[in-house]
């Protein structure tokens, strides 16, 4: 027989978090997912985005509408059935993507259809949008880290991102905009971003405005995050993006993750992993899907006080596999 069980953590940040289309995040609040079964237990953590997001459905409920179903049985590819894409369906669907790991006494990564056990990874590391003087100084402290990430999406946004040249010269730079753009803006910033050795262009124009990127064919690469939520976004993003930002927060798990990398790899997209606010339980899963992603955003434990014990490894921007196994790895069948 099996029993789900729910928790709600908050996480403290090391500093407040910053993006242009929500207030300031001083925490991290994360729902963890346990399903327990002959003695196995499946995890699964998401963020709890309904609490900085208004309108954001409510992720508890949600997960709690969907208990009788799981603790009945329901595995992976009924739950696509049962619930949304978004961040409940992602709790649920990595605590059974675990619990199914241990009971085929497999790692978690021959269930991904990975060749081999994941390698280490170089992630970003993220500003939070501020003042060009501010995120210069945070540049500054981290021009050692090989990749820095940048929230924008306000007036000055080039000279932020000219600051944040000048105090790291030698690190790689991506911007997020977060949604915080016009076409007209975009076009203006496209050169004078690629001239600040900006490789890549995180989401500038609101979802349901993609059709504006019709035709055109950007200096540096764009990528669709708000606008990708699983397989369904990819007709809308055809022609219109290069990358696409694939979170398991967005995809509402790993099954669905791995089907979107898929596809968006056979439609000729280049890969990004990103993440929310979360622990390395939440990042475990997603270092997966980094194995074959360009670029990969999973700096939410480095945005934290602390991570979880028992978490991933990070030697500055390198993610190295957890050797505990926080998740996904074959546990010993008590007898």
């Amino acid at each position: 027989m099996r029993r789900l069980s729910v928790t709600v953590e908050r996480w403290p940040l090391k500093e407040p978090f910053v993006i242009s289309r929500l207030e300031p995040m001083l925490h991290g609040e994360v729902v963890v997912v346990e399903i327990e079964q002959d003695g196995l237990v499946g995890r699964g953590e998401c963020e709890r985005s309904d609490v900085f997001e208004p309108g954001y459905p409510p992720v508890v409920e949600a997960i709690e509408r969907v208990r009788a179903a799981i603790e009945a049985g329901a595995g992976r590819e009924s739950l696509l059935q049962l619930m949304p894409a978004g961040c409940a369906r992602n709790a649920v669907d990595c605590a059974l993507f675990d619990l199914e790991a241990q009971q085929l006494g497999v790692p978690g990564w021959r269930l991904a259809g990975l060749a081999q056990a994941p390698a280490a990874v170089t992630t970003v590391f993220t500003l939070s949008l501020d003042t060009a003087p501010n995120m210069a100084a945070v540049a500054a402290a981290n021009r050692h880290r090989p990749l820095l990430k940048l929230k924008l999406g306000r007036e000055g946004d080039v000279e932020r991102v000219a600051a944040v040249r000048a105090a790291a010269p030698d690190t790689r730079l991506i911007i997020d905009a977060n949604t915080g753009w016009s076409l007209e803006q975009l076009k203006d910033y496209l050169p004078k971003l690629a001239a600040l050795g900006v490789e890549l262009i995180e989401q500038p124009l609101p979802p349901g405005q993609d059709h504006l990127l019709e035709g055109l064919t950007p200096i540096v690469p764009i990528a669709a995050d708000e606008s990708c939520l699983d397989r369904s976004s990819l007709p809308e993003l055809m022609g219109r993006y290069q990358v696409v930002n694939i979170k398991l927060d967005k995809t509402g798990g790993m099954t669905e993750a791995l089907e979107l990398a898929k596809a968006a790899r056979e439609q000729g997209f280049e890969i990004m992993v990103g993440c929310m606010i979360g622990t390395s339980l939440a990042m475990a899963p997603a270092l997966l899907l980094a194995q074959q992603a360009r670029w990969v955003d999973l700096d939410g434990p480095l945005l934290l006080s602390r991570d979880r014990d028992d978490g991933l490894r990070y030697e500055g921007s390198t993610i190295h596999p957890s050797a505990g196994g926080i998740w996904g790895k074959p546990q010993t069948r008590p007898v």
